[in-house]
């Protein structure tokens, strides 16, 4: 009976399941979009000359790293779903927690370049800025993309705690198939071969990416 099911659900409902794929991986491209963006503004501050910038990045990152990501998002939810809207409001929190985790990764992925790297710049008559966009951030990126990947893995596996909320993701839509089946355990089980076969796909074309690039570097 309990492979029987399995089979009627995914053939009956197969529909709602791939809405809910791709609402999950509408998500994990906003947040992980934007959190680089904003993670990568909150590594620079964090090891810029100037102290308050620095330490205003500090706090942030040690506040979204110590909080747990529930937690994080019903405060959000609440302050902002009235204006913005439950799904911008959920994408909203998970965009600021994974800007926190970015921001280490783009941090760690700067201070692994050589320093002699920026002092040639510098004597060279580049300014620091110059300096960091046109030689030390492009050798950072190759560094960093792996770390970025499993960011990408991860937020992908953080949008189940979005079904909270009611925004259609796939936890969404296990939570509509048992109130039209009465049938727990089996979307729970197809739900679980979907998040499989996307972060095991994405972490194939990060590898994939990662190649490409370190070929590139060796031309």
């Amino acid at each position: 009976m309990f492979f029987e099911n399995l089979i009627k659900i995914l053939i009956k409902y197969y529909p709602i399941f791939l809405e809910g794929a791709l609402v999950t991986i509408v998500i994990a491209i906003i947040t992980v979009l934007f959190g680089t963006i904003f993670g990568s503004i909150l590594a620079l501050m964090k090891i810029s000359n100037n102290k308050v910038l620095s330490i205003i990045s500090s706090i942030y990152i040690e506040v979204f790293r110590g909080i747990p990501l529930l937690l994080q998002l019903w405060v959000i939810y609440l302050l902002t779903s009235s204006s913005l809207g439950k799904f911008v409001a959920v994408c909203l929190a998970l965009i600021l927690n994974s800007a926190a985790y970015v921001a280490e990764i783009v941090r760690s992925g700067i201070a692994s370049v050589d320093k002699g790297q920026m002092e040639a710049a510098r004597s060279l008559g580049l300014s620091k800025s110059i300096a960091m966009k046109k030689i030390i951030l492009p050798q950072a990126i190759k560094n960093i993309l792996p770390a970025l990947g499993n960011e990408f893995v991860a937020v992908i596996k953080e949008t189940s705690l979005a079904s909270v909320f009611f925004i259609g993701e796939l936890m969404t839509v296990k939570n509509t198939i048992t109130t039209l089946t009465y049938l727990s355990l089996e979307p729970y089980i197809i739900i679980g071969v979907i998040y499989l076969v996307l972060t095991y796909s994405i972490s194939k074309l990060i590898k994939f990416l990662e190649r490409k690039l370190n070929a590139v570097w060796l031309k």
